[in-house]
């Protein structure tokens, strides 16, 4: 069986072919619809179950974001002993038939969120913005950093299986083997997710071509800037008769924008090639910001507000695969918690280092707006805040007050001291609080 289905018995060779041996228009290929043959038991030497980046990727999504460990267990156990027959693939369905316990086998399907067409824009626009992308995306390789422009891997409710059989469970031990079985897919050809996702490869690398002939056609437009020089004889000739060197010329412009790091290449013994690529990133823009303004920027910050800075900074949103590893990795280093770093990041957002020093550092306001922030709450017909040091607090909210003079709201479940930052700091506090109340 081929990829596009199999050729019919006995069908000849020469229909395609006219009368009077003209060649009939063959139909063009539409590749929104692809077929895999039924892949064969495997156990990877190794322990895991897909062999490339984007496999592994897969699977470590669907695992974090299943609802049933026991029957993912069991589905992962049927796709190793190849109990998925051919897959087909198109436009936010998976399929397959998938054995199970009766002769019978099963038909399961695995519905997936397409991505938006402003989504694809935003995608394909970061693609097409660096060269190294273009021509790895040529060459049928998708750059690790992409994952994170859309979240192409699975996220929460992303994936909605459904199958034949009468397990109600979500998802079923079928359903689960094809998940698992689909990551063997992206080993063999990573563009499968962008199919799963919505668009086929024709149109991707059509569309990748278009927008690379135009950039190169702007870049080639604009004539090449004029660079001040001194000629080599005159800086060369001895000084001689009180003759003195010419004026070296003055320093070259600062770029507008930070450069781009290098494509780092997937190797099982590199550090990982998104983390390599978003330090890089970091590196590229902190070293322009001290060329143009001769402040670095990060120098007065401690390992772990670098740390929470480095992650609020990081392009991905929600459960995305890198997005938990970044938290993952970031938090072990520094002997905390994924979920330390993951409230310390909405602070960051929240107010930059005076947002985090106000989640991390309870202090003594003088009197003045600390005091009055009370009786103002409580004319604007708001609950009863509790004072302790710089909080004020009810059972679901709370003000905190930050040495800068701005007060900071926070949520938490009733009476369940569990704050998280929300909204954006003011001066006033009855405007923080009406903003989180949505009045």
């Amino acid at each position: 069986m081929s990829a596009d289905g199999p050729r019919l018995p006995g069908r000849p060779r020469t229909a395609g072919l006219r009368a009077g041996g003209a060649r009939a228009a063959l139909p063009r290929h539409d590749d929104r619809r692809r077929t895999f043959p039924q892949l064969p038991p495997r156990e990877a030497p190794d322990g895991r179950f897909a062999a490339t980046w984007w496999g592994n990727a897969w699977v470590d999504a669907l695992e974090d974001t299943a609802l049933d460990p026991a029957r993912l267990a069991r589905g992962k156990a049927y796709a190793r002993r190849g109990h998925v027959d051919a897959i087909t693939v198109t436009p936010g369905r998976v399929v397959a038939y998938v054995h199970g316990s009766r002769p019978r086998p099963y038909r399961t399907e695995i519905r997936l969120r397409t991505l938006r067409d402003a989504d694809w824009e935003r995608f394909l626009d970061e693609a097409a913005a660096r060269p190294d992308h273009i021509a790895a995306l040529l060459d049928k390789d998708v750059p690790h950093a992409l994952e994170a422009v859309t979240g192409l891997l699975p996220a929460p409710g992303d994936l909605v299986p459904d199958c034949s059989c009468p397990d109600d469970g979500y998802p079923c031990k079928h359903a689960a083997a094809l998940c698992y079985q689909s990551a063997r897919l992206l080993d063999e050809d990573p563009f499968v997710l962008f199919l799963m996702r919505g668009r086929g490869e024709q149109e991707i690398l059509a569309d990748l071509t278009r927008r690379n002939a135009a950039r190169s056609a702007a870049e080639s437009a604009g004539a090449a800037p004029a660079l001040p020089t001194v000629p080599a004889r005159a800086a060369l000739a001895p000084l001689s008769g009180g003759r003195t060197l010419p004026d070296l010329p003055p320093p070259l412009p600062a770029p507008a924008h930070p450069g781009r790091p290098a494509v780092f290449p997937a190797d099982p013994d590199a550090p990982d090639p998104l983390a390599l690529d978003l330090l890089a990133s970091e590196a590229a823009a902190r070293a322009h910001t001290f060329l143009v303004t001769g402040h670095d920027p990060v120098a007065a910050l401690t390992p772990w507000q670098d740390a929470v800075r480095l992650a609020a900074a990081h392009p991905g949103s929600g459960l995305t695969a890198s997005t938990r590893a970044l938290y993952r990795d970031l938090a072990y280093a520094l002997d905390r918690t994924p979920t330390d770093l993951a409230r310390a990041v909405a602070a960051w957002r929240q107010g930059g280092s005076a947002g985090l020093a106000v989640l991390e550092e309870p202090w003594d306001p003088p009197a003045g707006p600390f005091d009055r922030a009370r009786p103002a709450l409580l004319a604007a017909d708001l609950p009863a805040f509790r004072p302790w040091r710089n909080r004020l607090s009810s059972s679901s909210l709370q003000l905190r007050f930050g040495r800068d003079g701005l007060w900071y709201g926070y949520e938490s479940d009733t009476d369940r001291e569990d704050w998280w930052p929300r909204g954006t700091p003011d001066a006033d506090p009855v405007g923080v609080i009406t903003d989180l109340l949505g009045r």
